[in-house]
């Protein structure tokens, strides 16, 4: 079975242009919801807020190519309200979700996005990168609403609304080349491959690597693929007569499984690292599941799901009770993660007695410590990462979810050096 790619997702210029025409085309007017009121109790509410609901949008793609990202981190959010729900609720108010999918289509992403802005509190979940940069400055400028986006490129750092949660790509791959270093995998003088999308997500990590090449004293050589390439004969090939010692990949699972598995049938024995969009268990049912298995190793902000931890293997029972026949990923920490910082800040907002899209917006600023699998994360500064701490993992395909720690979540010395550009 072909894999799908299952997480951020990158847009060149023209793309944001169409999507910058629709968003001028769709934008809508203010509606009776921009009025504020108070409750009984004294609680300020605007927006996508009710005596009975605190309403929140879910921006996702389950018809397009990410459809295995967007099916499990929206059902890990609903799973998530329905245990919110059945606990009380917050501030007295059951949440709702509202989504949307998408289909990775640049019109239909915006034009939900205009739907639902003027109705929902804020969004705790859209995926696709570029659609959430066509949207920025209006979140930024007029609608003020929290923003969680499935994406971890530096560009979306600086907006007090657009919030990502995790290490940006740049900190993920200097962790993740640090780990070939500290491994004694590759030394001062060695060259390493980077094969790397063209756009923000690739180019952030392009980034990491290089500052941690000159750190090193390593030489990258570059690869620039588009996500429609799917073949990495070429790449491979270039990469082994450049005699490099390992390979970074940022792109998709498509694209790490016909890198590794080219690499293993040529005989170019090499490490080979990803960032957190690189892998999904189905892969390990693939020709180059034993090539994955071996030498292949992946860094993120979270635990994994199949981790023996007690936060994700609570998340697992609860998720397969729930949802019997889905498959484990990543994708259901991604989003119960993203449900869950999203319940602690209105918890905040409520004790503050301001439900309001300007109360949220505080409290997650006032959120420093917040504890996501694994891993602590500040929210105060929105033009630095949340953390700069990567966990490292293996393919196991005797693990649920298809990982396992190899190194627990640190950061390197370089990646706590390295100097982040927000926005860019």
């Amino acid at each position: 079975m072909k894999p799908r790619p299952i997480t951020t997702l990158r847009g060149g210029a023209a793309l944001l242009a169409v999507l910058a025409l629709t968003l001028t085309a769709c934008s809508g007017k203010a509606t009776d919801n921009d009025k504020e009121g108070a409750d009984a109790g004294g609680v300020k509410t605007g927006q996508g807020v009710t005596d009975k609901t605190i309403t929140l949008g879910v921006l996702t793609d389950l018809t397009g190519v990410y459809a295995s990202l967007g099916k499990s981190v929206t059902q890990a959010q609903q799973l998530w309200a329905k245990q919110v729900n059945a606990a009380g609720g917050i501030c007295g108010r059951d949440i709702k979700l509202t989504v949307r999918d998408h289909g990775y289509d640049p019109q239909k992403a915006v034009t939900a996005y205009n739907e639902l802005a003027p109705n929902v509190l804020g969004f705790a979940q859209f995926i696709g990168s570029p659609f959430v940069a066509a949207v920025k400055q209006r979140i930024d400028g007029q609608d003020k609403g929290l923003v969680l986006p499935q994406a971890w490129s530096a560009s979306l750092l600086g907006s007090e609304y657009v919030r990502v949660i995790g290490a940006t790509y740049d900190i993920e791959t200097i962790n993740a080349l640090d780990y070939l270093v500290s491994e004694k995998r590759i030394a001062k003088g060695d060259k390493v491959g980077h094969v790397y999308f063209e756009g923000d997500y690739g180019e952030n990590a392009l980034a990491g690597s290089k500052y941690e090449a000159e750190q090193a004293g390593l030489t990258i050589v570059e690869q620039k693929i588009k996500p429609t390439d799917n073949d990495m004969s070429a790449q491979v090939a270039t990469l082994k007569r450049a005699g490099v010692k390992a390979i970074v990949i940022s792109a998709g699972p498509a694209q790490t499984a016909s890198l590794v598995g080219v690499a293993a049938a040529s005989g170019f024995d090499v490490p080979v690292v990803g960032n957190n969009s690189t892998f999904a268990p189905q892969l390990l049912a693939t020709q180059a599941g034993p090539a994955l298995m071996k030498d292949y190793y992946m860094a993120a902000s979270t635990l994994p799901i199949g981790s023996d931890e007690p936060a994700p293997a609570k998340l697992a029972k609860e998720y397969k009770a729930a949802y019997p026949k889905a498959e484990l990923d990543n994708g259901v920490v991604a989003g119960y993660v993203a449900g869950t910082l999203y319940g602690d800040v209105l918890k905040k907002a409520c004790d503050a007695k301001d439900l309001t899209r300007a109360g949220v917006g505080k409290a997650l600023l006032s959120t420093s410590s917040y504890q996501g699998f694994g891993i602590t994360h500040d929210f105060s500064d929105p033009a630095a990462p949340s953390t700069r701490q990567s966990v490292i993992m293996k393919p196991d395909d005797k693990v649920p979810g298809g990982l396992r720690v190899v190194r627990p979540a640190g950061t390197a010395k370089n990646a706590e050096a390295f100097q982040v550009t927000a926005g860019g």
